[in-house]
């Protein structure tokens, strides 16, 4: 039986680790029961603060002018559908009336603001010869009569409702329900999974039947729907556990390996979840996946532990001897490379999204709880279970024969295919920055790009544009202005200046403010005349158009001090919200407005457009900083600048080629696809470091370079090989989530994760023969 060599004194790392085995074990499983308790205390949940950047600009505006706000702001319509005939019946206004009132006192709904045609503040206002009249479109004397529903029919008509809270083909009415941050009645954030749930089970289940179809849209169901379909990724969890259990075993034909690996990373993840716990974060859609990063990161460590310590029992060594020899073997790599996987998903709080901050510090504590896990754990529990003799024996028999595909792969550290593996690179670089220069920043399509197209929150959100003058993606400028400035005439000609600008930008249907309520006022004390609807300067005038007019109509502020330009887009498309933007910048930079001071922006469409702008900066910054340290970690581990772009080269060019294939796929650079580049990079990075130093620890045996390279790819390339497929398979489980973006990620990150292998297996040693090795070169 071989002994390692005595001569050769172990590192302090090693000693402490395996010089105490019980003891470390028994820590651990005590921090791992612990963490695991912490870990059921774990919440799902989201916010809608928490999904905006708020220190833009555009936010910092919203927030501060929130409470005059409370009807534009975080608001879900329940849109309730008559399969046949019209609204104008009995049965339908009763069933009307109860969705009202079951809406009312679903917690978290800001009840004052809340809008249907039996709430007091949705009022019909006519013009008569003896001036103004108007009143509540179901008075009080509604009783379901012929002439009631006459009534109600003419009172509709003359709401201004049409195409607002009432369909524009009779066929559909809307339930508006402004939402509150916080609810009143717990003091808690509205718990979003909770308040879906009640729509659903209040509202959707109850009152759809084979008459009446409840349709229900709002950033507050996407969040519910979200959070949802993020819990199927258990599911997918679950298969990819399977899938990579499978593929160990055929990989190392050991079983007892191949559970402790397994075994290893999901320690990992209830570590990880557990210390989540302690911080005081919680899971939400956008983090959910974070767990199954975690647990392929820890996988993909774990197999280079595992096949080291099946490469020295096959040498001869004893249990014990061999995975101390691993771990004295790749600690400092696999050190290397896991430090560099925590700073690379570090520079994701540069982000200014609370979200994404959140998933950079999931990951983060995610990967630091893997160097104790897997680099630590799993070699002690493999010095007492060792690998399976079965699994030795099939090694010897791998080391003796000549394997085709790695001595292919060993070609590229030859001069004619290293030659071909250049040129191939660069041209794929070329595609890369067509496709850099291409992708665009946020939504590219209709409806929540979060969910799929065919949606149940999709289908629902085309029908209201289909049936609806107005549209849900609303952007909202707010205009400041002294008290008792908003009505008058500078202020007013200016908001009313404003809004024919901006109706003539592309993707814009239509506007509303407290200058048309003025104007139609005014028409109005004129007989209708039309060509009376204009502002009116005389101030008294201008006065009486707002007596008597209601606050919950959210045109202007209790003290006149501030007023809302409602601005409702065709979409929310990244491009549609450029051009608004750009138009009302240019409006406000080329406008003196006297006295009333426009700030952007709020709205659904508002928040959004400052969401890009933050995502569009950072996409720059995070890859500088991601590379940056990435490539300074690899020039310490290495100390020279030559390796560092034999690794950092090929990892730049996967980032690029995931550029173009965004933009092959219609996917545009946002909240959620914005991680998935530090991701790739962060667990890239680590096949480059094993490869390369292997590579190294052979060339310094004195093995000629393709030899040394050859070499290589039978112990590391060959785990780095089977990781990158593994981990592949695994996430591509991913693009059947009913949840688009996870899909998405699920896409870009299997295309990262086997480029980046190939990478790592074919360019990081072509790119080594010609700028470091070419002189070893057999």
């Amino acid at each position: 039986m071989t002994s390692p060599d005595t001569n050769t004194k172990a590192p302090l790392a090693e000693r402490l680790v395996f010089s105490k085995r019980p003891l470390v074990m028994m820590l651990m499983l005590i921090a791992t029961l612990l963490l695991a308790w912490q870990a059921t205390q774990l919440k799902v949940a989201a916010s809608f603060e928490k999904m905006i950047p708020t220190n833009h600009e555009y936010v910092v505006n919203f927030l501060a002018n929130r409470a005059d706000l409370t009807s534009l702001g975080n608001v879900v319509r329940v849109t309730v559908q008559v399969k046949e005939g019209d609204i104008f019946n009995a049965e339908y206004l009763e069933t009307l009336k109860k969705v009202t009132d079951k809406a009312f006192y679903i917690p978290g709904v800001n009840r004052p603001e809340m809008a249907s045609l039996w709430t007091a503040n949705v009022r019909w206002t006519s013009v008569t010869e003896e001036g103004l009249e108007g009143g509540q479109v179901i008075p009080a004397t509604y009783n379901g009569d012929a002439e009631s529903i006459a009534l109600v029919r003419q009172n509709v008509e003359l709401s201004g409702q049409i195409g607002r809270l009432v369909g524009n083909d009779f066929k559909s009415t809307v339930v508006y329900m402004p939402l509150l941050e916080i609810n009143p009645e717990t003091g808690q954030r509205l718990d979003y999974k909770e308040f879906s749930e009640r729509i659903e089970s209040e509202l959707r289940n109850e009152f759809n039947s084979d008459k009446i179809e409840i349709r229900v849209t709002g950033f507050a169901k996407i969040v519910g729907d979200l959070i949802e379909g993020a819990g199927q990724i258990v599911l997918f969890f679950g298969l990819a556990l399977l899938i990579t259990m499978l593929m160990m075993y055929w990989y190392s034909r050991s079983l007892k390996s191949t559970f402790a690996t397994i075994a290893c990373s999901i320690v990992a993840v209830i570590w990880q979840l557990g210390f989540l716990n302690l911080l005081g974060l919680g899971l939400d859609p956008y983090s959910m996946l974070v767990p199954f990063l975690v647990f392929a990161i820890g996988v993909s460590h774990g197999v280079q532990v595992v096949s080291a310590i099946a490469l020295k029992q096959g040498e001869g060594y004893n249990k014990l001897d061999s995975a101390s020899l691993a771990f004295r073997g790749l600690y400092v790599a696999g050190l290397t490379a896991l430090l560099t996987d925590g700073f690379g998903f570090a520079t994701l709080v540069i982000i200014d999204i609370p979200v994404i901050r959140d998933l950079a510090v999931g990951a983060s504590v995610g990967v630091a709880v893997i160097i104790l896990t897997n680099l630590v754990l799993l070699p002690l529990i493999m010095s007492y279970i060792g690998v399976d003799e079965k699994a030795i024996q099939v090694l010897r028999a791998s080391e003796s024969s000549d394997n085709k595909l790695l001595r292919f792969l060993s070609g590229f550290a030859k001069p004619k295919m290293a030659t071909i593996a250049v040129v191939f690179g660069v041209a794929l670089l070329g595609v890369g920055l067509w496709g850099n220069a291409n992708v665009q920043i946020g939504d590219l399509d209709k409806g929540a790009p979060e969910l799929r197209p065919d949606s149940r929150y999709n289908l629902d959100s085309v029908y209201f544009s289909n049936n609806y003058s107005t549209s849900t993606d609303v952007f909202v400028v707010m205009v400041e202005t002294e008290t008792d400035g908003c009505i008058k005439y500078n202020t007013l000609a200016a908001v009313d200046l404003f809004q024919w600008t901006i109706e003539q930008v592309p993707g814009v249907q239509s506007s509303i403010s407290l200058a048309d309520r003025s104007k139609f006022v005014i028409s109005a004390y004129s007989e209708g005349d039309l060509k009376w609807m204009t502002l009116n300067r005389n101030q008294f005038v201008l006065n009486g158009t707002i007596s008597g007019m209601n606050l919950s109509d959210g045109l202007f502020s209790s003290d006149c001090s501030f007023m809302p330009i409602v601005v409702f887009l065709e979409d929310h498309k990244a491009d549609t919200l450029k051009r608004v933007v750009a138009a009302a910048e240019d409006f406000i930079a080329k406008n003196d407005t006297g006295d009333a001071v426009f700030k952007l922006a709020a709205g659904n469409a508002g928040i959004e457009a400052a969401t890009n702008e933050v995502v569009d900066r950072a996409q720059v910054e995070m890859l500088v900083w991601v590379y940056s340290i990435v490539g300074f970690l690899v020039w310490v581990a290495f100390r020279s600048v030559r390796t560092v772009i034999c690794i950092i080269a090929p990892l730049a060019l996967t980032s690029l080629l995931c550029s173009a294939l965004m933009v092959v796929l219609g996917i545009g650079v946002k909240v959620a696809t914005l991680p998935v580049i530090s991701l790739g990079v962060g667990i890239g990075v680590d096949y480059g470091i094993y490869i390369y130093g292997k590579l190294e620890e052979y060339l310094k045996q004195g093995k000629p370079f393709a030899e040394a390279y050859f070499e290589t790819l039978k112990s590391t390339g060959k785990a780095v090989v089977f990781t990158g497929m593994t981990l592949g398979i695994g996430v591509a489980t991913w693009a059947f989530s009913p949840i688009k973006f996870q899909a998405d990620m699920g896409l870009l990150l299997t295309f990262m994760f086997l480029w980046n292998m190939v990478g790592a297996v074919v360019f990081l040693p072509a790119l080594a023969y010609f700028l470091e090795r070419r002189g070893k070169a057999a």
